[in-house]
């Protein structure tokens, strides 16, 4: 039986372009762009991780809102549950420590990029959500 992973994602908007993230060539699934983020710690909430992995990862404080969306994707090396948010960054500016390469998309340019499969349907919601704020 495959080993449960609870994991965390940060959809960061600013000036409606979402930030991206690639993955870089020494870590599981190289090359990849995800939705910045990491595991969840045993006693953490969802948001207390997301706020310390975006820390960890980018040195910039942020904001977190609505959940996006809940996604269970079978890896070869365990199940993953991902959940991720909407959020924004409360000053600065990221700064890259793990991650290779980052970008800032608009909702309807992230399926151009190549993304970890856990982070497809969070991809999907956000298209929604944007293609539903901008016409009305």
């Amino acid at each position: 039986m495959k080993k449960d992973i609870y994991v965390v994602g940060a959809v960061i908007i600013k000036d409606d372009k979402i930030l991206c993230a690639q993955r870089g060539n020494k870590s599981t699934l190289a090359y990849k762009w995800e939705f910045p983020g990491g595991k969840v710690e045993t006693d953490e909430t969802p948001q207390d991780a997301l706020r310390r992995e975006i820390d960890e990862e980018f040195q910039c404080p942020i904001h977190i809102g609505d959940q996006v969306e809940h996604t269970v994707y079978e890896y070869d090396f365990g199940v993953i549950h991902l959940t991720t948010f909407y959020c924004t960054l409360v000053e600065g500016e990221p700064i890259l420590t793990e991650h290779v390469k980052i970008d800032w998309l608009a909702a309807n340019e992230l399926s151009l990029l190549d993304w970890a499969p856990a982070d497809i349907p969070a991809i999907e919601q956000i298209e929604l959500d944007f293609s539903v704020k901008n016409s009305s």
